[in-house]
Order: structure tokens, then C-alpha cells, then sequence
């Protein structure tokens, strides 16, 4: 069964902070790709994904390639 969420805005052009600015170009009443919410604070960029960083101890590769000599001991 799908779920929706119910705390989500619904966005129209009026909200957008391009056109609530009157720097929107496009004569559509539908929100575009470009919609940005207009707030108090303006013009904000979208929020990105999180870089976290692996700690000191994953840096070790967690397998290693036998030497040469190893292989050809097991061969032989």
C-alpha cells in the first residue's frame, strides 16, 4: 500500500520566488524545474546530499593480492 506524505506544501507559481520577484520568464501557471519557495530570507540554493567521510581505520584495503612468490609456491 503506498503512503503519501500528508505535511507536504503544495507549490504553484505564485510561490515561487522568481516570479513573487517578477524574474520569471516563462508564461506557465504550472510550477517548473526552476521553483524555488520565496521566503523572508530570499533566495536560498537547494539543500544537497551530506559528505561523511570515512574514518583512519577503513583506509586499509580489506583484501591484498599475494606476491608473486606466493603465487607460484602454490603452484608449484
Amino acid at each position: 500500500m503506498a503512503t503519501t506524505r500528508s505535511n507536504t506544501k503544495n507549490i504553484s507559481c505564485e510561490s515561487c520566488y522568481f516570479r513573487c520577484n517578477l524574474l520569471c520568464a516563462l508564461s506557465v501557471e504550472e510550477p517548473c524545474v526552476a521553483y524555488r519557495p520565496d521566503g523572508p530570507e530570499g533566495l536560498r540554493p537547494p539543500r544537497q546530499m551530506r559528505l561523511n567521510f570515512r574514518d583512519d581505520s577503513l583506509s586499509r584495503p580489506a583484501f591484498a593480492f599475494r606476491s608473486a612468490q606466493e603465487q607460484a609456491a602454490l603452484h608449484a
